[in-house]
């Protein structure tokens, strides 16, 4: 028989109150996030708002532990710590102290259509009226610009403004892109974002990517969300970033050839591939870049 949704959860004992309609964020840690965009977006809302946990999810039944072992610490003869894997529904407030859900966790391994069916039962008791995804995706474009994101939704007045990249493609599946799905299915309001991370910078944590994610959410559920930290992290990666490719003729060559398709492709899409230019393909820049970056750690790491 079909598990009861109801059974992948359990509602914390002492559960704030909840008046309903209210905005749930969501973010799973497994699939693709460029930048760590969405990772370093759910850290910073955990760690700059007090937050109240309301469910958690049974954990057991959705992760293969011997994918993604949890870490654990020796210290001379004995085991002393175990980082327990969690996924969790808790409540913030925002800092004009308006309350939101934030779920937040692992992305699970198994059992995708049950949970997915869970988290809408739950979000439909909580009288959610959006939910909304986030994360980062690689792309070939320079750091220098301003970075673009892909909004998709369940319903197209949702992300208006928004022009989308591709017309349409397949793409390996995720229980994230699948929660959205569902919750379209039963008719209630999801919106994804992916903010699209320069690819040579797609294995680093790149902050500059988690503030356009947290703009885009802003803008999507008119939440007002702290952002110093964040963009003082992302100023000085950002001077990094430029103090690397000035030390470099060469990789500043890369940066610009970059540059110059990203122009070429927000000024006339359609004539993009037209363009009388020997550019370099998206992934010959890439190659070049981690090249360059690899050399640099292991000039600061000798032992590297």
């Amino acid at each position: 028989m079909p598990r009861n949704p109801a059974d992948l959860y359990q509602v914390a004992h002492a559960a704030p109150p909840v008046d309903g309609d209210l905005t749930m964020l969501y973010y799973l840690d497994g699939f693709i996030d460029a930048g760590a965009a969405g990772r370093l977006l759910t850290a910073h809302l955990m760690s700059t708002l007090e937050h109240e946990q309301v469910a958690t999810f049974d954990i057991d039944s959705l992760l293969d532990y011997r994918s993604r072992r949890p870490i654990m610490t020796f210290a001379k003869d004995h085991w002393d710590d175990y980082d327990a894997p969690e996924l969790a529904l808790s409540l913030l407030h925002d800092v004009q102290g308006t309350p939101f859900l934030l779920l937040a966790g692992l992305e699970p391994d198994r059992e995708w259509e049950a949970f997915a069916a869970a988290v809408v039962q739950l979000s439909a008791d909580l009288q959610v009226r959006l939910s909304v995804s986030f994360h980062g995706i690689p792309m070939g474009v320079p750091h220098t610009r301003q970075l673009g994101v892909t909004a998709h939704a369940t319903e197209t007045g949702l992300i208006e403004g928004y022009r989308p990249p591709f017309d349409k493609l397949q793409v390996p599946g995720s229980a994230a892109a699948l929660l959205e799905y569902r919750l379209g299915a039963a008719g209630r309001q999801a919106i994804g974002f992916a903010v699209h991370v320069p690819h040579y910078l797609a294995q680093a944590a790149y902050p500059a990517a988690a503030t356009t994610l947290l703009d885009s959410v802003q803008r999507a559920t008119g939440l007002v969300l702290p952002g110093d930290a964040l963009r003082e992290a992302a100023h000085r990666t950002n001077l990094e970033i430029a103090r690397q490719v000035e030390g470099s003729t060469e990789v500043a060559e890369v940066v610009e050839a970059l540059e110059q398709q990203y122009d070429a492709f927000t000024a006339d899409r359609e004539n993009l591939l037209t363009i009388d230019q020997q550019v370099p393909s998206a992934e010959e820049l890439g190659a070049e870049f981690e090249r360059f970056l690899a050399e640099q750690h292991r000039g600061d790491n000798p032992d590297a």
